[in-house]
């Protein structure tokens, strides 16, 4: 039982209680600067030598409870993590161990080749993998996958190496997680970050249901020393789009690594290969960023991966180094490009679009770009397309249904006032 000297009145009384300590202050006179009263006369009394909290108790922490400051400065300040998983064309990485890690991009833009390609690398090196299969791609699809990109048969058949698991449930991943957290995985792959909400019957709109599940499932395997790399998916609507992956904004935060986006630029076709290029959505050691060009007003482009097939039946794959002036693909959904397709006449400029689709001003100009890049430009006089057989001085593109990409100059001042 915790004792007090007589006449101690401290605030403090109920933490000394709760430890189980005695009490060791001084008694505090019932005025003193700083709590408002002053005595008849006036004058204001001497503060005591010391009392609890104004930083001369002369107790120390409790032992265990505080991270050991001075231990780390003894020993000098540490570097700042560094990536080291999923290595670049230039020997830097994209992934950072003991951290959450987030790849998240629209549906087969190549996010799962790249993640499946980093457990290869992992296993190539001797590490331990760990694939958690939350979406159900099965067993026979996962492995064929990781064959393809130059995982060995003996590694995938050493659980020592490498495990993979579909967790029928709350309590089986549970089971899941304790297991692993003893077994030490260097990559723990989980597929996907937006199915563990359902898993545990959890709204997946709730930050504070997100905040639960990653403290029970994602961050245990992260402390445990794991590279964990989280697949998600990307919203569907433009403006929701920039903010990141579906769901609550609490993923984001969750994030202790890097988390990146994945856009696709060649589409990946079995038999011939793909490409997707890798944009920073955020980084917060610095240490991917650092290795890359810096960003021209939107996300800095962190390399591309590439897969490819050889003539021999084999697969090729390697994330390229980014270059200045590398940019992403614009990401735009279909269903806005299929917007513009179907607006007669097609699309002038930013404002017609916000007018007609009542878009606002980044999501309308996005959407334009991309469109404009997949109008056939030919003699036909499709849509989008210079139709020859009008004469140019005779009207406006714009008014024709003509795009005035193909020839600024042609367009009428209203029109180009309005581009």
């Amino acid at each position: 039982m915790a004792s007090h000297r007589p006449g101690c009145d401290m605030a403090g009384l109920t933490f000394w209680e709760q430890a189980g300590m005695n009490c060791t202050c001084t008694h505090v006179p019932a005025v003193f600067p700083g709590n408002g009263v002053q005595t008849t006369n006036g004058a204001v009394p001497a503060f005591p030598t010391y009392v609890p909290g104004n930083g001369e108790h002369s107790l120390s922490p409790l032992p265990g409870l505080f991270y050991d400051v001075a231990g780390m400065l003894d020993g000098g300040l540490p570097d700042p993590p560094a990536p080291v998983v999923g290595t670049r064309t230039d020997g830097h990485a994209l992934f950072y161990a003991g951290q959450v890690n987030l790849v998240f991009g629209d549906p087969e833009s190549g996010k799962t080749f790249l993640c499946l390609a980093a457990c290869a690398e992992a296993l190539s090196r001797g590490r331990r993998v760990l694939v958690i299969d939350l979406d159900h791609n099965g067993p026979s699809a996962t492995i064929d996958r990781l064959l393809m990109l130059g995982a060995q048969e003996s590694a995938l058949a050493d659980s020592s190496r490498f495990l993979y698991v579909e967790p029928e449930d709350a309590p089986h991943l549970m089971a899941v997680i304790t297991a692993a957290i003893a077994w030490g995985p260097a990559l723990a792959l989980i597929d996907s970050v937006g199915e563990l909400l359902p898993v545990f019957g959890f709204s997946s709109n709730s930050p504070d249901d997100f905040t639960l599940v990653n403290s029970r499932v994602l961050k245990p395997l992260a402390v445990a020393g794991a590279a964990v790399l989280g697949i998600d998916h990307l919203a569907k609507g433009t403006e929701s789009r920039t903010s990141g992956p579906t769901g609550t904004a609490a993923k984001k935060r969750a994030v202790g690594g890097v988390s990146v986006r994945i856009t696709l630029k060649d589409a990946f076709t079995p038999g011939r290969g793909g490409a997707a290029a890798i944009t920073i959505h955020k980084d917060r050691h610095g240490g991917l960023r650092q290795h890359c060009p810096p960003p021209d007003g939107g996300e800095a482009y962190a390399g591309t991966f590439l897969l490819k097939a050889e003539d021999d039946g084999t697969t090729m794959w390697c994330i390229t180094a980014p270059e200045l002036g590398d940019r992403a693909p614009a990401g735009v959904a279909e269903a806005d490009i299929d917007a513009l397709d179907l607006l007669d006449p097609p699309p002038a400029s930013v404002r017609d679009v916000k007018a007609r689709l009542n878009w606002r001003t980044d999501r309308a100009s996005a959407v334009l770009r991309e469109w404009r890049t997949r109008v056939p430009h030919t003699e036909l006089g499709e849509r989008g397309t210079l139709d020859l057989s009008v004469p140019q001085e005779a009207v406006c593109p714009a008014c024709s249904r003509l795009q005035e990409r193909y020839d600024p100059s042609w367009v009428c001042a209203e029109h180009r006032e309005a581009s």
